[in-house]
């Protein structure tokens, strides 16, 4: 890590506010309100399933993007100096995703197969403690809301000690706005930075238990519990990790666009931050792979009826040709199309593999509940709304990262010191 050099200065760089950007992404909001009362008329119930989807799609994608700088400060790296805000950009989109989970908590029998089946069923019933409504509304209310109010914290550790580093005259209104909501109780540049470092040491690994924790049970809840006689220890790692890498592709994707948009982000996203985003975007394609495998080969040799029935179900009714593509988009393409290191440098291939990424995990999202729930087979009419909705949250989704760049700074201007690592700090002993 020596030699990746960071400079003593770094410049205040913003995204330029841009009044038909922010049109287009209402207008895609627009779209999507109406693609979903528009399918709440015809099939409540199929609108709720690409609700549901869209909205676990797009708040993994922040969380995970927030969970990979928590990660990246757990273990001190320095590669990714220049990409440490992008990957916090997410925490503007974590408000609306929190307002949009509310209508969720309110759905009852028309969404969860297991109320009904609750009367009747001695399996469900012995997991009445877990699902039942008023335990599901509380879970899914106090634990998001932690966990987002966590992720903020973080962020604004991680916010507040460029706001000393910026000059008053370089900010618009709304900038200027914020960095007083920010330097609220200031204590000195040196004092900041030190405290930053030292919390967001100390909050990486916390958040990061409850990330893992509240992901799972938000997945259980939502995608798991609705196949109520199945289930796999492996399903809350599996979405939750899929959410890390689609953190990771946002911040490579989001780094390449910002690439074109400041010249000295242009250099500060070099070859060398383009290719280890790259490494991992490879590398978590292989261990989404070995999660997916995982479960599909214990189901496979055990050739038990109500494991069989989750596969099954994906594999027919017209749903093979749509699994087949979550495999392809999610492990064939980003397998074969980042291999060897020329393909991590070029960006126009890293944005599109990138992109790829992301649309193969959308694509799984509405994969791990619609087969379930549409026991009539895979809908073309179901897909074009379920496109129509996803437009609708992409467009809130790219609104708020583009307000984040807007109104805080591109590139982190402070880097926060680092400790020495043990053996440096031996050799200094024995010099």
């Amino acid at each position: 890590m020596a030699h990746i050099h960071i400079p003593d200065s770094i410049p205040t760089r913003f995204v330029a506010r841009n009044k038909g950007a922010n049109a287009v992404f209402g207008f895609m909001a627009l779209i999507g309100v109406v693609a979903f009362f528009m399918q709440l008329g015809n099939d409540a119930q199929s609108a709720w399933i690409s609700y549901v989807s869209n909205w676990l799609f797009f708040t993994s994608v922040a969380m995970g993007g927030i969970a990979f700088a928590a990660a990246t400060t757990i273990v001190r790296a320095k590669w990714n100096w220049s990409l440490r805000r992008v990957s916090l950009a997410g925490i503007a989109f974590l408000p609306i995703a929190f307002v949009l989970l509310i209508p969720m908590l309110f759905l009852r029998e028309g969404y969860f197969p297991w109320i009904e089946q609750m009367a009747y069923d001695p399996i469900v019933q012995a997991k009445a403690a877990y699902l039942n409504i008023p335990f599901l509304m509380v879970r899914n209310f106090v634990g998001p809301l932690l966990l987002f109010a966590v992720a903020g914290y973080f962020a604004y550790l991680a916010l507040r000690p460029d706001m000393g580093r910026v000059a008053e005259d370089e900010l618009d209104a709304g900038q200027r706005t914020w960095r007083d909501r920010l330097m609220a109780g200031w204590n000195g540049q040196e004092a900041e930075e030190l405290h930053s470092r030292n919390r967001m040491a100390r909050l990486g690994p916390v958040f990061l238990i409850l990330y893992a924790s509240i992901m799972s049970f938000i997945v259980y809840d939502y995608a798991m519990s609705l196949e109520s006689h199945w289930f796999s220890t492996l399903f809350g790692g599996w979405y939750f990790m899929a959410a890390l890498w689609g953190g990771v592709a946002f911040t490579a994707l989001t780094g390449v666009w910002l690439r074109g948009q400041d010249d000295f982000a242009y250099k500060a996203i070099s070859i060398q931050q383009r290719h280890d985003i790259g490494k991992l975007a490879f590398g978590f394609t292989v261990f989404w792979t070995y999660l997916f495998w995982s479960q599909y080969i214990v189901i496979w040799y055990g050739k038990l009826p109500w494991e069989q029935i989750y596969m099954v179900k994906r594999a027919g009714h017209g749903w093979g040709t749509f699994s087949l593509l979550v495999i392809v988009t999610c492990f064939v393409i980003p397998f074969a199309g980042l291999i060897g290191r020329a393909p991590k440098l070029s960006t126009k291939w890293l944005a599109f593999m990138t992109m790829t990424i992301l649309f193969g995990l959308w694509c799984e999202r509405y994969w791990l509940i619609a087969p379930t729930l549409q026991t009539d087979g895979y809908d073309v009419m179901n897909m074009a709304y379920q496109t129509g909705i996803g437009i609708g949250f992409l467009g809130l989704f790219m609104g708020s990262v583009l307000w984040f760049f807007n109104t805080f700074p591109i590139i982190q201007i402070w880097q926060p010191p680092q400790f020495d690592e043990t053996h440096e700090t031996e050799l200094a002993h024995v010099s």
